[in-house]
């Protein structure tokens, strides 16, 4: 029988009350067979049916910055936030080898909701401690990076986008290497991995993630979970080359504006710390994160904690999330005294250009509070309100942000979320 990975199954059980059979059976893709070395299939699904309401008409509140719209400028109501649908087909060939597929459809920046290709990989399970994948592989950041995508599998409507939207991109393609051991009372899991991915956002234009290398630790122990990350890619984004290329048109101090802002063949680099204590009754997480992209997306710090109580099928919840910027949201850009009319009104736009593009290092911070109702088996309701408030020159994480976009915007957001797996 194949044994579910307990990195998986240990937190999202602690945290969620959910079977266990099935959810070790969906997100570590294992089959169930009398026969350990038979042919076994597994095959699962989850879901989330969700609408949002934002009263600011200046922006849209989005989960994702790869999502086209979300609550508040396109629609004041919108299903587009958080709502998805995903299926899993793992497969057992015998001890040691197993593979999974994961597809999850959900709104992308050509406003479609065509698949993606979450997870393909195939395991070898080497020795009982020791395991290697091939494929698209889950990146390992995060305490909820095995299971971000499903939202049955944590408390709140959706996770703290100043920390997990910091880093949009969820999988990669390429090998990793699991090896489980113990010290100190602690259960440990370290994962190596390397690869690359590419995402095709709209109208030709991608995100590229080379030389993609990293390395995870989680703990677990009781009660207790937690999970250190770091990792470093290579990212290039062609979103912004046009404006990049007519700075470089000003010589040495537009060509210096280029080269500390641009995104072709940038590093990238982050580094994530989690905890999480759910004794049953109650429970209390926190994450923090580091992130440097060495161009116009900024250097942040982020982090988040949040708690909640059960009271039978219920789970009231609050949590408190920031991101804080470590590099300019601004930046005076070309000096226009120095230039003469003729080039002063195309730089000034290229100043602008630039500024718009600082707007999106993330400054901001939302107050959270919630109630999940466990309305039957599988199902769950829950019900939030977000506060945020993005910092000044900051769109924090909204997107499509409009001219009349205040300098200190509030925004009052209400969801009601319904999640299941099956």
């Amino acid at each position: 029988m194949t044994k579910p990975d307990p990195r998986t199954t240990d937190v999202v059980v602690a945290r969620a009350c959910i079977p266990a059979a099935l959810l070790a059976a969906l997100l570590a893709g294992g089959a169930h067979a009398a026969d350990p070395d038979s042919l076994a299939w597994t095959f699962g699904g989850f879901g989330t049916a969700a609408v949002s309401y934002s009263d600011n008409r200046q922006a849209d509140f989005g989960s994702s910055v790869l999502k086209a719209s979300g609550a508040g400028y396109s629609d004041a109501w919108s299903p587009h936030v958080d709502s998805r649908l995903g299926a899993q087909l793992g497969v057992t060939v015998n001890k040691q080898w197993s593979g999974v597929v994961q597809v999850i459809t959900e709104q992308r920046l050509d406003r479609s909701y065509r698949p993606l290709v979450e997870w393909a990989n195939v395991k070898y399970q080497a020795t009982p401690d020791l395991s290697l994948r091939v494929g698209r592989i889950a990146l390992p950041i995060f305490l909820a990076a095995d299971y971000r995508k499903i939202g049955y599998a944590y408390p709140w409507a959706r996770t703290p986008g100043e920390v997990y939207g910091a880093l949009s991109i969820s999988s990669s393609d390429g090998v990793d290497a699991s090896y489980r051991w113990k010290a100190g009372g602690l259960k440990l899991l370290t994962q190596a991995f390397v690869g690359g991915t590419r995402l095709d956002l709209y109208q030709g234009y991608t995100v590229k993630a080379r030389k993609l290398t990293g390395v995870s630790t989680t703990a677990d122990r009781g009660a207790f979970s937690s999970r250190v990350s770091a990792f470093s890619s290579e990212v290039s984004i062609d979103l912004a080359d046009q404006l990049f290329d007519g700075f470089n048109q000003f010589g040495p101090p537009g060509q210096a504006l280029a080269r500390q802002y641009g995104v072709q063949r940038k590093r990238f680099n982050a580094l994530t710390i989690g905890a999480g204590y759910d004794p049953g009754n109650w429970f209390v997480m926190a994450e923090v994160g580091r992130f440097n992209s060495h161009s116009f997306l900024g250097k942040t710090l982020t982090g988040y904690a949040g708690a909640g109580y059960r009271v039978g099928a219920f789970t009231p919840y609050l949590s408190y999330a920031a991101s804080h910027a470590k590099s300019p949201t601004r930046d005076r850009g070309l000096a226009l005294d120095r230039l003469p009319p003729p080039l002063a009104a195309p730089a000034a736009q290229l100043n602008a250009g630039l500024n718009y593009l600082l707007m999106s290092v993330p400054v901001q911070n939302t107050v959270s509070a919630g109630v999940r109702w466990e309305a039957r088996r599988n199902v769950a309701l829950k019900l939030q309100y977000d506060r945020l408030r993005p910092g000044e020159h900051s769109r924090g994480t909204l997107l499509n942000v409009q001219p009349g976009f205040g300098a200190r915007p509030r925004v009052n957001l209400a969801s009601a979320v319904l999640d299941f797996v099956f």
